[in-house]
Formats: structure tokens, C-alpha cells, sequence
């Protein structure tokens, strides 16, 4: 089966996890780092979840759950330990056009939780598909031991960077060969930066070039 990889936003979308329990808890946690509104659908409500609710991070219905509770829902994750409820949730959201991931249950997912390894703004995903949850794993503690803990910052950087390339140097090789040097460097906001001195350079160019456009 091929899998379309990509990244989704979640901002202000309303997402429902079905299950309170250690199972869903980091699923919930997951959802609320992307910004999504958040509704806990459970029985019984475990003391981490609880929490998060009496800090209004998530909304709770404390019940089994129905049909209706997905009505306007983008995304549902069944997190609870009993499979005939993650189906039925599963089922419904077919049903309504609506994203399911059932824990654990490959075959009722219409998309998989990666392993993520993350470094700030950069996020590196793996996926097996489903096939070996446990590789995925294995690799992220891999890559996770070749990335400086720095690198976060310094993607930071490098993206302030490339705005200010984007606003400053027009569209074309130059612009372009630039960007992807500057992806391989160290960058700071010193002015003996070799890097900074590569985009200041740039910047004269650009800056001679327009010169030079208005007055022919």
C-alpha cells in the first residue's frame, strides 16, 4: 500500500481523540502541539487528561462514545484498549469523510503516527507503513544521535536568513545557489559571518544590477 507522506495543519481544526487512558495520552499531547482544538471522548478520564482539561487545553465528554461526536470533526485517533470501539469509531468516521487513526490497528488508519525526531523547527518523520513500529523507533534514536542539540537554533537562523535572501536578492540561479550554500554553513548576525558576507555580497550584486536596469 503507498502512503502519501506529508506535514498537516492542525491549527484551530477540531480533532477528537476517543480513550483517556495511557494510550491516548500522548496522542492528545501530539495534537495539541499542532494547535488543534482537542475533544476527549472517555468514560473514564484518566488523571494526566484530567489536567489537561482543568487547564482548558482540551475539551471532555465523559461518556462512551456515539456516532454524533464526530459531526464536524476533521480528525479522530481511537486510543481506547478495546477494539470493537476503536472499529466503530473508525467505521463512522469512513462514514463522514472524517481522518481516523485507530492505535495499534493498521488496518482501521487512514494515516500512521511516525517516529519523529525533532530539532526545532526541523522535523524528521519515519514511517514503516505500519509493518514494524519497533524499526521506526530504532531509527529515530539513530538519527536523533547524529543531530547537534544546536541544530534547532540554527535552522532558526538559517531561516531568518532566508527571508531576508528571499526580500533582498531577486529570483534566479544567483538566488538560487545562495540558498542552498547557505544551507550547508554556520550563520550568525557577526559581520565577519563568511556566511553574511555571502549574502551581502549577493545584495551588492542585486542592488548593481537594478542600478544598472534603470539606467539603461
Amino acid at each position: 500500500m503507498a502512503l502519501f507522506p506529508m506535514f498537516l495543519k492542525l491549527t484551530r481544526r477540531k480533532c477528537a481523540v476517543v480513550g483517556a487512558g495511557t494510550i491516548a495520552e500522548s496522542k492528545i499531547t501530539s495534537l495539541l502541539d499542532a494547535e488543534a482544538e482537542v475533544t476527549v471522548i472517555a468514560p473514564v478520564i484518566n488523571i494526566a487528561v484530567r489536567q489537561l482539561a482543568s487547564l482548558g487545553c482540551v475539551a471532555l465528554i465523559e461518556r462512551e462514545f456515539v456516532r454524533e461526536d464526530l459531526s464536524g470533526t476533521f480528525l479522530v485517533i481511537a486510543a481506547t484498549s478495546n477494539a470493537e470501539v476503536n472499529r466503530a469509531v473508525y467505521e463512522e468516521a469512513q462514514r463522514r469523510g472524517v481522518l481516523c487513526n485507530a492505535v495499534d490497528d493498521p488496518e482501521n488508519c487512514d494515516f500512521y503516527f511516525p517516529a519523529v525526531v525533532q530539532r526545532g523547527a526541523l522535523q524528521i518523520a519515519i514511517s514503516t507503513a505500519g509493518e514494524s513500529p519497533a524499526l521506526a523507533q530504532r531509527l529515530r534514536v539513530e538519527i536523533e544521535e547524529q543531530l547537534d542539540a544546536g541544530t534547532g537554533d540554527w535552522l532558526t537562523r538559517l531561516g531568518e536568513a532566508r527571508r531576508e535572501v528571499l526580500a533582498t536578492v531577486p529570483a534566479g540561479e544567483q538566488r538560487r545557489q545562495l540558498l542552498h550554500r547557505l544551507s550547508t554553513r554556520e550563520i550568525c548576525d557577526a559581520a565577519e559571518c563568511p556566511s553574511r558576507k555571502l549574502i551581502a555580497r549577493a545584495q551588492e550584486s542585486a542592488a548593481l544590477q537594478r542600478k544598472q536596469g534603470v539606467g539603461s
